[in-house]
């Protein structure tokens, strides 16, 4: 059992402790912006001129499951493949998991209008290679893949478009469920004007949520949420309205490190029991610090302001030149932040 399906059962549980917080890395903008969303290839000064090449990506992906700190990586299903040849996640307790469909309102490519749209359904992984036939073994070699994946949707207050993603969600669901596939939900705010007044977004979004969900029997239900920080009201609505329902948060744009580590205290305090986060490690100076200190600031271990003063301590020790000065990098910057 990995360390994810422990932390699972004793939050459905009851029995909740900060060691409990999930913490995972989203290692899948491949599946999204692409190639620049891969990071930058950093010098030991931490300074860089180019992002990183796919394998560069794929060492760094490696270097977190080794970490043995976070709990999830999400990845891309060819990435994936990659990490599974090289025979990564054999003995480890973190689990992998797949971006199981690429909705338009993510393809933030260079020159695109994709995003400006309303969010279109799409999916090109295939479920059953993912978890079965994705490799041919060489003699001798017993190769697996992954049972869990990311389902995402993005609400726009446009019945056509939204009808046309809640079809493509109930077709994922049945092909899921024939495979014995499981899954967790990302749904965005909404990627258009709607129309709503912007303090209602976050209630309309959580609506939308638990509307799709009502008509699910709970082995439909998703493993948990994976939702954009709206604040501390829309966080507690949502995760107080149905307990049985774990709430996740995103990490959004890369931010001050003091948003990183704000973001999670706010989060795990308001009802979250899952961090997703992408930009906020992969664009970090160093991953791996970065990610030592959100989980030591999930536990209770550190407060987001001394994490940040710690995380640049060892930035010191390693001769990395940080992108900001410590009092720069110590402010809340997020409107979203400053609510709570």
């Amino acid at each position: 059992m990995t360390r994810l399906d422990e932390k699972l059962a004793r939050i459905r549980e009851g029995k909740y402790r900060r060691a409990d917080f999930i913490i995972a890395d989203a290692k899948d903008p491949d599946m999204g912006p692409s190639m620049v969303a891969c990071g930058p290839a950093r010098l030991k000064d931490g300074s860089a001129t180019r992002t990183r090449t796919r394998e560069e990506f794929l060492d760094q992906i490696q270097a977190v499951v080794e970490q043995d700190v976070v709990d999830v990586v999400l990845t891309s299903a060819g990435n994936l493949e990659r990490l599974i040849r090289r025979g990564l996640f054999k003995t480890s307790r973190v689990k992998p998991a797949i971006r199981a469909n690429d909705t338009t309102d993510i393809w933030r490519v260079r020159g695109g209008s994709y995003p400006q749209k309303p969010s279109q359904p799409f999916r090109s992984a295939n479920l059953s290679r993912v978890m079965w036939g994705s490799l041919e073994p060489q003699i001798g070699e017993t190769v697996t893949g992954t049972d869990l994946g990311l389902y995402s949707m993005t609400f726009n207050n446009d019945i056509g478009a939204d009808i046309a993603s809640l079809e493509a969600f109930a077709d994922f669901r049945a092909e899921a469920e024939e495979l014995g596939f499981r899954y967790f939900l990302e749904v965005f705010n909404p990627n258009v004007e709607t129309g709503i007044a912007a303090e209602t977004v976050p209630h309309y979004v959580n609506d939308c949520i638990q509307r799709c969900l009502a008509g699910l029997t709970d082995a439909e239900r998703p493993l948990f949420l994976k939702i954009a920080y709206n604040g501390p009201k829309a966080l507690e609505e949502m995760a107080s309205y149905d307990p049985s329902l774990i709430v996740g948060v995103l990490g959004g744009g890369a931010g001050t490190t003091r948003d990183c580590f704000e973001l999670i205290a706010q989060a795990e305090r308001y009802g979250a029991r899952v961090a997703l986060f992408g930009r906020k490690i992969n664009l970090a100076e160093s991953p791996l610090d970065m990610i030592t200190h959100m989980r030591a600031v999930a536990d209770g271990a550190m407060s987001p302001s001394e994490a940040v003063k710690s995380y640049h301590g060892a930035l010191r020790k390693q001769g990395i030149k940080p992108d900001r000065d410590l009092a720069s990098d110590d402010k809340i910057t997020e409107a979203v932040l400053k609510m709570g």
